[in-house]
């Protein structure tokens, strides 16, 4: 499983921060995360993806083509609530990723490492930048996950 914040997003006046876009530099770097998936991580099967204006121009910037799920709850997901929906994935998908913003994904990829004490954690911990990616192994069924079930074996900042 992979959390994905967004890339770094534009500060137009007037405009919602739901609306907000992505920055030069966020389509560029979202493009590394996407080139970065595709190198390194497994083929992902299903991708959610918050409603978002910048989520969603992140995603299209990666270049990924998996099945994906617009959800508004990722907008403003809390770690009880992405867990949740982690929890929901049906059993057929191997690899999923979410696409949303800080604090849920830096604070859902801490909840759920079990190995917070390794460097990937620690760097994890002291920031989850813009087109930030972690990478989560679990051994159980989507709906076992919980806090502490997974193994942080990457953390990815695209530059």
């Amino acid at each position: 499983m992979i959390l994905m914040r967004h890339g770094k997003s534009a500060y137009p006046d007037g405009v919602a921060d739901h609306e907000r876009p992505l920055a030069p530099r966020g389509l560029r770097e979202a493009g590394l995360a996407g080139q970065w998936l595709r190198e390194v991580v497994a083929p992902i099967d299903t991708i959610r993806c918050s409603t978002a204006l910048r989520t969603r121009q992140t995603l299209e910037a990666t270049g990924l083509s998996a099945p994906v799920e617009f959800d508004a709850d990722i907008y403003e997901g809390t770690p009880a609530s992405l867990i949740e929906l982690i929890q929901l994935t049906d059993d057929t998908v191997e690899t999923l990723l979410i696409v949303g913003h800080a604090p849920g994904m830096p604070w859902t990829s801490w909840e759920l490492a079990s190995n917070r004490d390794s460097t990937q954690a620690t760097e994890l911990s002291r920031k989850f930048p813009t087109s930030a990616l972690a990478v989560l192994e679990f051994d159980r069924p989507w709906a076992e996950i919980d806090h502490g079930t997974g193994e942080l074996v990457h953390f990815h900042v695209a530059r």
